[in-house]
């Protein structure tokens, strides 16, 4: 076949193919971290580190967002939405006949029964936030929802509050249909001696403040400020907003739970 002048590989090609960037991506890929923790999972210097972010950031693949607890820090985030659809396009550039067609939602639950092997025991998830009034109840009535209920999925607060925030129930209800039910935020202490498959830290704060989840072999972080305090006075767009990202995220998360073979600890 002669070659085609000109042609050069497709931006995600060349971006994901250098070794570093790569580990980078799939690090990411697991979850929102910060460049020290990249340092030490990669063993490079922050210098050579930083400087492959900065090429992934303007490549459109990474994200940033200052923490909520210690301003000075800074996560990364991997846009998977944005790496799936890049992926499609290098299949399209090598052959038309590999591009497969997604479905109208990209958030769409894949239960263990869909392939016809089912799992061995059900994947037991912890989402964890400061006061388990927003961020983390929404992650775990979405997960349980989009999972099918496949999952075994709890949440808790690191200083629980009295309530559930009103406008977590209001999104909650109108956007997507669910209902809570009569319940109270739950504290971690509450799950201590459970053993969880994943614990997913929703808050910067719970991240940063607790050593023993910080150090959990099966700990993945989504970096999402708390939409209570985003704003000087909460809204339904603000808790929306949020709800949008973690729906995304836990879209992201539910095949890699619920798929037979897929990994449990490669977490978005």
């Amino acid at each position: 076949m002669p070659p085609v002048a000109g042609d050069a590989p497709p931006e995600f090609l060349r971006l994901a193919a250098h070794p570093l960037r790569w580990r980078l991506l799939s690090a990411l890929a697991a979850g929102d971290a910060r460049v020290r923790e990249l340092m030490a999972g990669t063993g490079e210097s922050q210098n050579l580190v930083s400087y492959h972010l900065g090429l992934l950031r303007r490549g459109g693949l990474v994200t940033t967002r200052r923490s909520t607890h210690d301003a000075r820090d800074t996560y990364y985030h991997l846009d998977l939405t944005r790496c799936a659809g890049a992926l499609a396009e290098i299949a399209a550039a090598l052959h038309p006949a590999l591009v497969s067609v997604p479905g109208d939602d990209a958030r769409q639950s894949v239960p263990p029964a869909a392939s016809g092997h089912p799992l061995a025991r059900t994947p037991a998830v912890l989402f964890v936030c400061t006061g388990n009034s927003s961020r983390s109840l929404i992650a775990e009535a979405l997960l349980r929802h989009r999972s099918g209920g496949a999952v075994d999925v709890t949440s808790a607060g690191t200083h629980p509050r009295r309530e559930i925030h009103p406008l977590t129930l209001a999104v909650l209800r109108k956007d997507y249909g669910l209902d809570l039910g009569p319940r109270d935020p739950r504290a971690i202490q509450a799950v201590a001696d459970r053993t969880f498959d994943l614990v997913v830290t929703v808050c910067d704060r719970a991240r940063e403040a607790l050593p023993e989840l910080r150090e959990h072999p099966r700990l993945s972080h989504w970096s999402i400020p708390d939409p209570a305090h985003s704003t000087p006075r909460p809204t339904y767009s603000t808790f929306r907003a949020t709800a949008a990202e973690i729906d995304t995220r836990v879209g992201h998360l539910v095949p890699a739970l619920t798929v037979p073979g897929a990994s449990r600890t490669g977490t978005p």
